[in-house]
């Protein structure tokens, strides 16, 4: 597993817990950061693999790409987790397929270029939603497009701030990401056009 953060590497270090317990069956290979952030300094202290790779440093988008596909590669890595990162790698074909994202939403709504963090919370409260949650799926070169693997959702409670919410969410992205990864790795996904069909055991 590749796994692919900006900020604070919450959704990364649930992960690497869940697979340190034996929860998991996966191993994180390679954690590339877009810039320098706390998840990089826990991933370090986790003694994970850390690269850093600046969208603004790279001399053009196709470069900076490049050096993620070449660090993916590198470490053999057979799923891709993008785990609140936030900025845009162009997915080359050996990787279509193999690369999934966690959204803080009900998508298809409240997705889109823009729409992360903090930011999808404040408008599903100003939308007067009375429930959200959050989405795994497949990650096409569109944003937000691809193919939706698992969903959980949480009621939008009276009085919820863009905060609480965010919290109330995160707490089914820790359930959603590693259930997603391993349905993944069990062979038990089949995409069929926008659809996610999740395979019986021994199918």
């Amino acid at each position: 597993m590749g796994v692919l953060i900006s900020g604070g590497g919450r959704s990364l270090m649930n992960l690497h817990r869940l697979i340190q317990a034996g929860q998991l069956d996966a191993q994180i290979a390679v954690v590339v950061a877009s810039r320098r952030c706390k998840g990089e300094e826990l991933a370090r202290q986790a003694g994970l693999g850390v690269h850093v790779v600046s969208y603004k440093k790279s001399k053009a988008p196709a470069d900076y790409s490049g050096q993620i596909t070449g660090l993916l590669s590198a470490g053999g890595v057979e799923l891709v987790v993008m785990a609140g990162f936030l900025s845009m790698w162009v997915i080359p074909p050996q990787f279509l397929g193999r690369v999934i994202n966690i959204h803080p939403a009900l998508l298809p709504s409240f997705g889109g270029q823009g729409m992360y963090g903090i930011r999808v919370h404040q408008a599903v409260l100003e939308a007067g939603c009375k429930i959200t949650g959050c989405t795994v799926h497949f990650v096409t070169n569109e944003y937000d497009r691809g193919p939706i693997i698992v969903q959980r959702a949480v009621p939008v409670l009276e009085g919820d701030t863009p905060e609480s919410l965010a919290d109330r969410v995160f707490q089914q992205e820790c359930i959603a990401l590693p259930e997603a990864a391993a349905l993944y790795a069990a062979g038990r996904l089949r995409v069929e056009g926008n659809r996610v069909c999740i395979l019986e055991i021994g199918r």
